[in-house]
């Protein structure tokens, strides 16, 4: 939805720019993808759809920025100035309020019905058996950041599978129930976590601290990176970071991949999507899942059939 809060005169080359993020979010809209600023920053950098260098020397007139030295045009400043011009676009009722969507600050609100039979409508669609049931292999998912839940989300429930969001390293607590969940599993010849992260000194080390830590608790899980790695950064090109060298990591890293990094943003989303679905599905025994799904319908169908019987009682 676009509304209009406060009016705004935008120069031709912002108002080019609104005209590309509006694009860039339709076209993701059109996937059911709500991006992050950070996604629709990368998507920038990656189409080389900034402005050019004529334009930041006026912006850093102006606003006293200083340009990253190299000259990229994936450096800090370029992200605030695109913060505040979309900040802007969406107040001026440029942009769709719906499109972008902050993950750090989401409200939590108790569930309600409006009526006995929305919360059994609500019960039936959402009643699932334990897919996993009989499987080889237990899978979980899980993502450095929480700015790329939107995008595999969707696979998360398609299979579904636990689908873990962390910021950065995992805390004790988590790592710890994690551990437990895992323990709990029984019946399985495999524990898999596969981990989507950035391909710099921490998202690389955080493979082996999240192996190190369940060997910790006592439990033996597969820690598999399914993006980003070096192999999707040479086929998809993303735009490069330099390294931060005052990462205490930083040294192995620019020893092993030299002094850029990559992140897990700047993979393009159906790229992403099908890394993950194909790795999911390369670990299911799909006979006996889809067995599980049947039996779900069964019970789906026997819970309408019982719940007309009550409402048909309630009338008379």
């Amino acid at each position: 939805m676009r509304e209009v809060f406060r009016t705004k005169r935008f120069s031709s080359e912002s108002a080019r720019m609104i005209q590309i993020c509006d694009a860039i979010v339709s076209e993701f809209q059109e996937k059911q993808i709500r991006m992050t600023l950070r996604q629709l920053y990368y998507q920038i950098v990656a189409r080389d759809l900034f402005p050019d260098d004529r334009f930041w020397r006026w912006i850093e007139a102006r606003r006293k920025w200083i340009r990253d030295p190299r000259g990229t045009k994936n450096a800090e400043p370029n992200y605030r100035w695109l913060g505040g011009l979309v900040s802007d676009a969406r107040l001026a009722g440029l942009l769709d309020w719906d499109a972008i969507e902050d993950r750090a600050r989401q409200p939590r609100s108790a569930a309600e019905f409006d009526s006995l039979r929305d919360l059994v409508d609500a019960a039936v669609a959402s009643f699932r058996l334990p897919r996993w049931r009989g499987q080889n292999t237990y899978v979980e998912l899980w993502m450095e950041k929480d700015s790329l839940a939107s995008v595999v989300e969707p696979i998360a429930r398609k299979w579904p599978v636990v689908l873990m969001l962390n910021r950065g390293y995992s805390s004790q607590s988590a790592m710890y129930e994690a551990a437990q969940r895992f323990q709990q599993v029984s019946g399985v010849l495999d524990r898999v976590i596969f981990y989507v992260g950035d391909h710099d000194p921490s998202g690389e080390d955080m493979v082996r601290d999240l192996r190190d830590r369940m060997a910790m608790f006592c439990v033996s899980v597969d820690v598999q990176k399914l993006a980003l790695t070096m192999a999707q950064v040479r086929e998809y090109d993303p735009p490069p970071n330099p390294t931060k060298m005052t990462d205490s990591r930083a040294a192995w890293y620019v020893e092993k991949y030299g002094e850029k990094c990559w992140e897990a943003e700047a993979l393009p989303p159906d790229a992403l999507i099908q890394i993950v679905d194909q790795a999911i599905a390369d670990s299911v025994d799909q006979r006996k899942m889809k067995a599980i799904i049947a039996e779900e319908e069964r019970g789906k169908r026997a819970l309408l059939t019982a719940t007309k019987r009550i409402w048909k009682i309630e009338r008379t």
